[in-house]
């Protein structure tokens, strides 16, 4: 099989993750990544073993080398490059959001299916064989109608005052912290699932650490607290607590809280489905259990085991039952989606149906962009309108 070619721009924290993702693959080559400079771009080629060192993006771009772009900048940048590849006819991946507006994030999903590529966004916790297991259980009847979708997406990185990263800055991360970041995951991750669409949100949103001591210099995320630097004050003006009321359109209700201040969650994502003849709960710390409760009957704890899944969540398990599969497995998974779907021609056809794309990152943006409108309007029902698509089929929608 002829191998395709890669390049990444922006490597920073998750790049690594990427390239891994991809080195498992086999069939890819890693051809170079661009950075925000010649010297930083040359520095991180280095240390992750990654091929040559761009001057630009746009060099990146230019070259024939590469057909694959994978977009792992900040958020401010997504915009910017995602176009830009795609008017050089790369197919792209690109970590969420998609853009830093639902205004750019249309642009970019109208430009996408104009360019008839593959395009991806990284809503990676799909890539779990055990919310295949959920989504394929739902989709067949095995819960019911579904009542109630609830969980949280809980973190503690940015309990200390002196905890800061350009995601904070609305200039470079937009204007939601908590919600944008993280919350946006679980909101894919339930629409998914549950394969219902969110049609109003209710959101309250807190700021509990409204002033942080930053570094003078502009630290990794997720860098930790030094205590050793030079610091000056920052106000914050974006949540990193948030608590919201759902309505989805299957008639379920639900609920979220979505925190990043929270001391013992390190990256705590839960969500729990409850339907009329039963409930299915994952968490993604505890990632290979599916808990699987009844009223007249005894609950049950699916463990992950590959003889036992569904036939469509069966092949994101690589393991045998017993031997533990995580996060960079399910990253893995989600990059191989994004593979199979470019050498199938990228499609919409040939997509792979667990395997989120531009049309989800729009879709995300909006609804993040309505919570924040409720909150700002005093805690009101926010309606969701998603203009571009009509109600997908089901088994197919995300």
């Amino acid at each position: 099989m002829k191998k395709l070619g890669m390049g990444l721009v922006g490597p920073g924290f998750i790049a690594a993750h990427h390239l891994d993702a991809v080195r498992r693959l086999g069939n890819v080559e890693i051809v170079g990544i661009a950075g925000s400079s010649p010297e930083s771009a040359k520095k991180r080629a280095r240390e992750l073993n990654a091929g040559r060192a761009y001057a630009s993006y746009q060099e990146l771009l230019a070259d024939p080398a590469v057909q694959v772009v994978h977009n792992t900048t900040p958020n401010h940048l997504h915009r910017e490059v995602s176009l830009a590849a795609l008017r050089a006819g790369k197919h792209v991946i690109s970590d969420k959001p998609l853009a830093s507006s639902p205004q750019e994030a249309r642009e970019l999903y109208e430009a996408a299916r104009e360019a008839h590529v593959a395009h991806v966004v990284t809503f990676n916790y799909r890539g779990y064989p055990l919310v295949q297991q959920a989504r394929a259980m739902i989709a067949k009847g095995k819960v019911g109608p579904a009542v109630f979708v609830h969980g949280c997406y809980l973190q503690d990185w940015l309990t200390d005052e002196r905890a800061y990263s350009w995601r904070l800055d609305p200039k470079l991360g937009g204007a939601s912290s908590a919600l944008g970041d993280i919350g946006s995951h679980w909101c894919d991750l339930a629409e998914h699932v549950t394969g219902a669409r969110i049609t109003a949100v209710l959101a309250d949103l807190h700021t509990a650490v409204p002033i942080r001591e930053a570094p003078a210099a502009s630290p990794q995320a997720f860098a930790g607290a030094a205590k050793s630097v030079a610091r000056r004050k920052i106000k914050i003006t974006s949540e990193d607590l948030a608590s919201v009321l759902l309505r989805f359109d299957n008639g379920a209700r639900g609920c979220v809280t979505v925190g990043q201040v929270l001391p013992g969650h390190k990256n705590d994502l839960r969500l729990e489905v409850s339907g009329r003849l039963a409930s299915l709960a994952w968490r993604q710390e505890q990632p290979n259990e599916l808990w699987i409760g009844h009223h007249a009957q005894a609950n049950t704890l699916l463990t992950r085991d590959p003889a036992l899944l569904d036939l469509a969540a069966r092949g994101y398990a690589h393991l045998p039952a017993g031997h533990p599969e995580a996060w960079a497995d399910a990253f893995g998974n989600l990059i191989a989606d994004a593979y199979a779907w470019i050498r199938r021609g990228g499609t919409p056809e040939t997509r792979p149906d667990a395997l989120p794309t531009f049309a989800d990152g729009y879709r995300n943006s909006l609804l993040v962009d309505a919570m924040l409108k409720s909150h700002a309007a005093g805690g009101v029902w926010q309606h969701i309108d998603d203009p571009l698509e009509p109600r997908r089929t089901k088994g197919k929608r995300g």
